[in-house]
C-alpha cells in the first residue's frame, strides 16, 4: 500500500512539472519538445488545437496499438501519468509568458521541469507514454534498441518543428531536451551516482587494507585465474561515489601501479547497503 501510495505521488507530482515545464516555458517562448508532446505543442502553433487534449488522443492511440508489451502494471501507470499529464496541461493552459531576449533561460528550466516530470513518472513504474511507447513497439517487431530509438524519434520531431518555430527556436529546443535527459538521469538513478571498480592486483591484501582504512568501503574479494598465466588471484571489487575515483586512484598507483583497474558506471543498486556516500 505504501508502495502504491509513493508511485501515485511520484505520478501526480511528475505530471504537474512536466505540464509547468511546457506551459510556462516551452509554448510562451516558442520552443518545442521531443516525442509525442513535441507533436502536440507543434499542432498547437499551427492550428492552435488543445494540447492537453491532442496529448491525451495521441498517447491513448499509442497504447491501444502497443498496450501487449507493457505489463499491466506498467500499462496502469503509462495510462495514469499521461492522463493526470493532459489534466494539467489544461489546467495550467496560459499561466505562462515569454522571457523576452532570454530565450536559453527558457529552455534551461524548460528541460529541468520536463525532465522532473518525466523521470519521477518512470520512477513510479509507468512512463510518460508517447515514443516510449513506439519505441518498445518497434524493439519487440523490429528488434530496435529502446534507448536509441527513442532519441531518433525526439530528434525528427525535433528537426521538423523547426520549419514552424524556426531553426534558432529548434536549436533551444535541443538544449531543452539536453537538460531535460541529464535531469530525468538524477531522478531515476540518484544525484550521487556509483560506479564500480574492480582491481586485479599482485598487492591484493595491501590495497585491500589500505582501502578499508583510509576510505571506509566494503570491498568484496573474488577468486580469480589468469587467463594466460594460469595463476590464481584475487580480484577486488567496489562500489563507490563517482568523486571518490580520484582518491581510489591514488591508492592504488601508491601500492602497485601495475594493476589492472576497470569501472563502469552503476545503473541501479538495490540493497542500500552497498550505496557508498559521505
Amino acid at each position: 500500500m505504501y508502495r502504491n501510495i509513493k508511485d501515485l505521488l511520484f505520478i501526480l507530482f511528475g505530471s504537474f512539472s512536466f505540464a509547468f515545464g511546457i506551459n510556462y516555458f516551452a509554448i510562451p517562448n516558442m520552443l518545442s519538445e521531443g516525442g509525442v508532446i513535441g507533436i502536440t505543442i507543434i499542432t498547437y502553433y499551427l492550428f492552435e488545437w488543445s494540447p492537453a487534449l491532442m496529448n491525451f488522443l495521441l498517447n491513448a492511440t499509442l497504447l491501444a496499438l502497443g498496450y501487449r508489451f507493457f505489463t499491466k502494471r506498467a500499462t496502469i501507470y503509462t495510462i495514469l501519468a499521461f492522463g493526470i499529464s493532459s489534466l494539467f496541461l489544461y489546467i495550467t493552459e496560459g499561466w505562462g509568458h515569454e522571457i523576452v531576449g532570454d530565450t536559453l533561460l527558457a529552455a534551461l528550466f524548460a528541460g529541468i521541469f520536463v525532465g522532473l516530470g518525466i523521470g519521477l513518472m518512470f520512477r513510479s513504474g509507468g512512463t510518460a507514454g508517447g515514443t516510449t511507447i513506439l519505441a518498445k513497439m518497434l524493439n519487440k517487431l523490429v528488434g530496435w534498441d529502446v534507448g536509441p530509438t527513442i532519441l531518433f524519434i525526439d530528434v525528427l520531431i525535433i528537426l521538423a518543428s523547426a520549419f514552424v518555430i524556426g531553426q534558432e527556436k529548434a536549436m533551444y529546443t535541443l538544449i531543452a531536451v539536453y537538460v531535460g535527459s541529464k535531469v530525468i538521469d538524477i531522478v531515476v538513478e540518484g544525484a550521487s551516482q556509483r560506479t564500480a571498480v574492480m582491481i586485479i592486483s599482485g598487492e591484493g591484501e595491501r590495497v585491500l587494507d589500505d582501502i578499508t582504512r583510509r576510505m571506509a568501503r566494503g570491498v568484496t574479494v573474488l577468486e580469480g585465474r589468469g587467463g594466460y598465466s594460469n595463476l590464481n588471484k584475487e580480484v577486488l571489487y567496489i562500489v563507490i561515489n563517482k568523486r571518490e575515483i580520484v582518491q581510489l586512484r591514488k591508492i592504488i598507483e601508491k601500492i602497485d601501479p601495475d594493476a589492472y583497474v576497470t569501472t563502469h558506471r552503476v545503473q541501479e543498486i538495490f540493497k542500500t547497503g552497498y550505496k557508498g556516500g559521505k
